[in-house]
Parts: structure tokens; sequence; C-alpha cells
């Protein structure tokens, strides 16, 4: 299964950020005859996993794990089937990404206090820390660099499913604002020209390739909605995500299911509400819900944000003692990387780089024991 996984090349690891589209991805799958509301097509997602048990939700309080979670059991209900099992990770010394009130307020609405499993975490997830390493030391550098968060949820869902809302960053969210008349067009030019470089650590020719490459892939992101997902379904990065959570879900005996990514939702999305040109986050979610959800469920929340859970003692260990080896001299300036790893916290852009360090250093020690199989 690990064959099958796409892995991120040397200039994805480089540049901290995947870009350009998959040549063998697609948008989504058109349905003959009226298209089904968005809400029913989500439940038809999630029931393949719920008829394994245990099913497992990865869910951290947000929009789109407490859109995934809410649909879950009222499905589960419905089919008379067990009901989907709550996991959650609790961080310490990580403030923003505490997002335990709403994590309350979503078990309390759906009663699921009893199936509820919180994990905590520490330093354990860091970059380079001891669940991290478990996934790299058996898969090697896998696209996103935060991929082992859920390693330890999918062990606990052996033998059965796990449902995630990932996709919900891409298909319900992330329109850049950009109104066309000529001032505002003039401003953000001014403002690109004060803009600090977003690759600082990169060697010159290779950092203005990546800039080149990023200001192309945010002026092809379509407005309209149904172009707009079919355009996210053919990105690397969201297919790289999709698929390695796939692998390691697979080597545990897992099903993996990400319901916003179905074709059946992303086709009944784009049929219902493809018109719209730059919908919100809330006016879809609510458009979704259809009044059938608590509103609870799509109200607005604060997003959480997680660099400080994943950059944390090992990380700062690794970047103080690092010799400048480990990584594509050709595209990164070790003088520069090692001023931005100078600093703390470091450039969450440069995550990928700290696992290729790591990862190098494993295979150069003496005695380095076989890859260890899945268990």
């Amino acid at each position: 299964m690990t064959d099958l996984i796409p892995r991120p090349t040397d200039r994805d690891v480089a540049y901290g950020i995947v870009l350009g589209l998959d040549p063998s991805g697609s948008g989504p799958a058109g349905r003959p005859g009226p298209a089904r509301p968005p809400l029913v097509a989500l439940e038809r997602a999630v029931l393949p996993a719920l008829r394994r048990s245990p099913c497992l939700v990865s869910f951290s309080g947000g929009l789109d794990s407490s859109l995934v979670l809410a649909i879950a059991a009222r499905v589960a209900r419905r089919e008379g089937l067990p009901d989907p099992v709550p996991v959650t990770w609790r961080f310490t010394d990580a403030p923003r990404a505490h997002e335990t009130p709403w994590q309350a307020k979503i078990i309390g609405e759906l009663d699921l206090g009893r199936q509820w499993q919180i994990l905590q975490a520490g330093d354990d997830l860091d970059l380079v820390g001891p669940v991290a390493r478990r996934l790299l030391t058996r898969y090697g550098q896998l696209h996103p660099p935060n991929r082992h968060l859920h390693l330890p949820i999918v062990e606990l869902a052996r033998g059965g499913a796990l449902l995630t809302g990932i996709g919900g960053d891409q298909i319900l969210n992330g329109w850049r604002r950009r109104p066309d008349s000529f001032r505002a067009r003039l401003g953000r030019l001014r403002l690109r020209r004060r803009e600090t470089d977003p690759f600082p650590w990169l060697r010159p020719e290779a950092g203005r390739q990546a800039r080149r490459a990023l200001r192309a892939e945010r002026r092809a992101e379509p407005r309209r909605l149904a172009q707009r997902i079919a355009w996210h379904l053919r990105r690397r990065d969201l297919t790289m995500t999709r698929l390695s959570l796939a692998a390691v879900a697979a080597d545990h005996d897992v099903l993996a299911v990400s319901p916003l990514l179905s074709d059946g939702f992303t086709a009944a999305l784009a049929a219902r509400h493809g018109r719209l040109r730059s919908p919100s986050r809330g006016q879809l979610l609510t458009a979704i819900a259809d009044a059938a959800l608590p509103p609870v469920i799509v109200a607005p929340r604060r997003k959480a944000a997680f660099d400080e859970v994943f950059l944390r003692a090992a990380t700062r260990d690794l970047v103080n003692a690092w010799d400048g080896s480990g990584v594509d001299g050709s595209l990164v300036d070790v003088r520069a990387l090692r001023r931005e790893w100078s600093a703390w916290p470091i450039d969450a852009g440069t995550a990928a780089l700290v696992q290729q360090v790591w990862l190098t250093g494993l295979s150069a020690a003496p005695g380095l024991p076989d890859l260890e199989a899945p268990r």
C-alpha cells in the first residue's frame, strides 16, 4: 500500500507548500436526474463507515468535524447502528489550539458523552516527536507534515472505520476576496511590494520560482463554487492529503472516509449551489444543514491554530543542533535556513524540512534497523 502513496517532491519539501494540479485528478462526479440535497449525499457518504465497528470520528470541535460527527450520529440512530465514537486531542501549552468549550457543546447537543474518547498530548505530537517518528520510520516523508496526528486515532480504529472532516477548508472555505476595481488592484500591488518574502530560506532562483508558482495558483482559483470544487479536487495538495491518510488507515485495516470529499457530496453541492460566487462558509453550512441539524453545529466560531502543537522540544533540539546537512542545497540556502531556525518558534513553512533533516540523520545512523512493518 505504501507504494501507492504520492510523495512530496524535493521542491514540495523545500517550498513547504504543495502546488499544482494532479493530472489524474477529476472534478465532482456527475449524477443523472435531479440532484439530491447535499445533506442526503453526506448521509450516504458516512454510511459505509458506520457499518464497520468501531466507527471513530476525528473530532476537534471545528466546523467541519462537527458537521461530520452530527451527520454520522443522525444516520447511525436512524439506521439502528452503533453511535459513532468521537475522538479528540487535548494539548498542553497550546492555547491557540484550545477548542474545549465548543467540543463540550457539540458533544452535549449530540448526546455522545459516553462514547467520547479524549487523547492527551504534550510534546508527543512534535514534528519529530515519538508519534511522528513512528510514522516517518514506517512510511518516510508524507504530506502533510502533521499526518502523524491521526496515527493514534487510526490505531484505535483498527478493524473499523475513521471519519474525518478533511476537505472542508478547501470545499467550503478559503476564498480570497478579490474586488475588481482599478484602485483595489493598485492597492494589492502596493501591498505585495511591501510583503515579506514567504520563502526566505530558499536560494534566490528557487525563491523566485516558488513565488511565481504561488501567485499563479492564487490567480487560477475560480470564484464560482462549482468550478472551485472541481479545481480543488484536482490539486496535488488535497490528493496527497487524502491518499496518505487512506494508506496509513488501510495498513491498520481501517476504512478512512472523508465525506466532504466524496463524489456524491461534491456533485450535490456543485449541482445545488454551484452558481454561487465566493459564498461564505457560514452560508454554505447553513444551506447544507437545511435546518435538520442543531444550530450549534454550524454556529460561527474561532478557528484554532495548531502550529504550537507540532513545534515542541524535539524540533527545537533538532534545529539548534543542525549541522547544515540533510537538505537539497540546490533549492535551500543553508545559511538563510539557519537564520530562520535561530529564532523560536520557527516558520511552520519549514516543517517538511525539519522532517527531511531528521530522516536523513536516521538513514545515516550506523546499525539502522529495518523499517518497521505495519502491525
